[in-house]
């Protein structure tokens, strides 16, 4: 019996080895070498001090920002571990609402969205992606309509003409990856320090 267990254990051992070990460490090593950046999580620096990543989307909610996509994530409510509360993007949680088009709730946090978008810009059409949560809940990026409708907005919170913003946004659009996978978009952490360092010139 032992003489036909012992290929198996034999090959369970070499396989554990080559794809739980070996693999992982050279797929780490090369990534590495090759990529540090992305490696490393696409971190962004600002200062000595690490401010965010272009990956994870981060809440602004000052008129003087751009704001990202709305996040519908998570975390557990500190008062009751039952329960949980909105906590935007939150990546330990990654996820959306689940909430489907018959929704009260998410009609009306919708309708409530769209009238401040309204409010806001009102000669303009509200673009989607500034009321809609994307899937993980962590998009860091908006499409180049949704940061442009928020020009105004930002120009007279930074008391900034409208053109000097609107030539920020254009100048980070990004293409696709690649130039097939994705859409064109706008990083919202990559416009916003872009923005800051814009302000203190």
């Amino acid at each position: 019996m032992l003489r036909e267990l012992r290929p198996a254990l034999v090959l369970l051992l070499a396989l554990t080895a080559l794809t739980g070990l070996a693999y992982p460490l050279a797929m780490t090593g090369l990534a590495g070498a090759l990529f540090p950046a992305q490696a490393a999580g696409s971190l962004i620096e600002r200062g000595g001090r690490i401010v965010g990543s272009a990956l994870i989307g981060q809440s602004f909610t000052s008129a003087g920002h751009f704001h990202g996509r709305p996040s519908a994530t998570t975390a557990p409510d500190p008062a009751d571990a039952t329960k949980t509360v909105p906590a935007p993007y939150n990546a330990a949680n990654s996820g959306g609402s689940n909430l489907g088009p018959t929704s009260a709730a998410l009609a009306e946090r919708v309708a409530g969205d769209l009238a401040a978008l309204r409010a806001e810009n009102p000669d303009r059409p509200v673009p989607v992606d500034l009321v809609t949560t994307s899937g993980s809940g962590l998009d860091p990026d908006i499409s180049p309509e949704a940061a442009l409708f928020q020009v105004p907005r930002v120009a007279r919170a930074r008391n900034l003409p409208e053109d000097r913003v609107r030539a920020l946004v254009t100048s980070e659009i990004r293409g696709r990856s690649l130039g097939l996978f994705g859409e064109t978009r706008v990083n919202v952490l990559a416009l916003n320090l872009a923005l800051d360092d814009l302000a203190r010139r």
